[in-house]
């Protein structure tokens, strides 16, 4: 092969690589998305998590299930205590209250992937698919991507990935790192409010290339360490944290408790959002001396509430509807 062609191939294969390498790439490198796991922006985090086991592996049923963790280890802040989904396991977290769309990644899932010792752009990764419902039935997947070379299957030990090869799958960053999810992906999807996000759904990736193969958004295979065939196999949940979550309250019924505000902490203006159908209802703001410094009365499921005028501190949003039921929320203006 002459010096001009191997040149050219050289080139052809750098463009290629580049092309393919087209998301953020891992944790501690410039231009990566990930959330810290003490990250400032996280304002809660899954407060409960009931999974579904997958296999040991999937190709050989008569394994059993992976057993490694509890479902409660998914719970709170990531602290590296994981429960371990197996291939095709499954694994639903709720919060203490809705998620919401807002600027930027509203949430973020943490697994507990490393680096390589010799790259730092690389680590070891298991992955899983993300998807969110807002009625806890019918859930929707987030558009998940993979250029990872599917020629050779990524055995279950030793071989490290490339994250930016990677997108909208959890697992993509190492342990402490969240891989960040924006609602507003799926603003347009039907049966799906994003501004009242009750459930975020895990479902583990089977990274095989060669059968039980799992597919990203645009049919291609996703190739990620395959078997894992162990009871710690299978993607591994360490928590899931909220960026976007309505200010919790307290309440006396089922229809108030649909009540909460955003965003918290707030600036210039919060939106109150009620249950629909719920009627005239009175919003009132008291600070913390109980002096009550706003009140509004709406007939809305959402109302802006201006808060410009308010000094800086801590504040009561109270709402009441026609049945004398009152729900309280803290909000704290900067």
């Amino acid at each position: 092969m002459s010096n001009l062609r191997i040149i050219a191939v050289t080139i052809l294969v750098m463009l290629q690589m580049a092309a393919a390498a087209q998301y953020a790439p891992q944790a501690g490198i410039a231009g990566s998305t990930a959330i810290s796991a003490t990250s400032a922006g996280i304002a809660g985090w899954a407060t409960s998590c009931t999974v579904q086991r997958g296999f040991i592996d999937i190709a050989s049923p008569g394994l059993g299930n992976t057993t490694t963790g509890a479902d409660a280890d998914a719970t709170g802040a990531a602290n590296g205590s994981i429960v371990c989904l197996g291939d095709s396991g499954v694994a639903t977290v709720t919060f203490a209250a809705a998620l919401y769309n807002g600027p930027g990644a509203d949430f973020a899932v943490f697994e507990n992937g490393f680096k390589d010792p010799a790259n730092g752009s690389m680590a070891f990764l298991e992955l899983a698919f993300v998807e969110v419902s807002s009625d806890g039935v019918n859930f929707v997947r987030f558009p998940a991507n993979s250029n990872t070379p599917t020629n050779t299957q990524i055995p279950g030990s030793g071989v490290y990935m490339d994250a930016a090869l990677i997108n909208n799958l959890a697992g993509k960053y190492v342990a402490n790192y969240g891989t960040p999810f924006d609602l507003e992906e799926l603003k347009d999807t039907p049966g799906l409010d994003v501004n009242n996000i009750t459930h975020v759904r895990i479902v583990d990736v089977v990274g095989s290339v060669s059968g039980h193969t799992s597919h990203d958004h645009a049919g291609k295979m996703i190739n990620d360490p395959y078997p894992t065939n162990f009871p710690t196999g299978g993607f591994d949940l360490d928590a899931v944290a909220a960026m976007h979550i309505y200010a919790t309250g307290i309440a006396t019924n089922s229809v108030m408790n649909a009540t909460g505000f955003y965003p918290n902490p707030a600036s210039e203006n919060i939106t109150v959002r009620t249950a629909a159908n719920t009627g005239e209802q009175q919003i009132r703001i008291v600070s913390v001396t109980g002096t009550e410094v706003m009140r509004q009365i709406t007939t809305g499921q959402e109302t802006a509430i201006s808060t410009t005028h308010l000094p800086a501190g801590f504040y009561q949003v109270m709402v009441c509807d026609n049945n004398q039921t009152i729900w309280t929320g803290k909000l704290v203006k900067y």
